[in-house]
């Protein structure tokens, strides 16, 4: 009977331990994921800027006048 009880116990504490450590790599893994977007977004706003910059100071090669 002490190796049924015990053994029920290891096997829910196994399951508890395992729902941590994954919802703990989805919350790192979600962290990422935004920090990585916020990134990407930054990045474009600057190409954005730059292209523009380059545009207007060589307004010959965009068919500016």
């Amino acid at each position: 009977m002490l190796v049924i009880v015990t053994t029920v116990i290891l096997y829910v504490c196994g399951f508890v331990f395992l729902y941590g450590v994954i919802r703990l790599g989805v919350r790192h893994g979600m962290e990422d994921v935004e920090a990585s977007r916020a990134r990407t977004i930054r990045a474009e706003q600057v190409m954005s800027a730059q292209e523009q910059n380059f545009a207007r100071q060589n307004a010959f090669l965009t068919g500016g006048n």
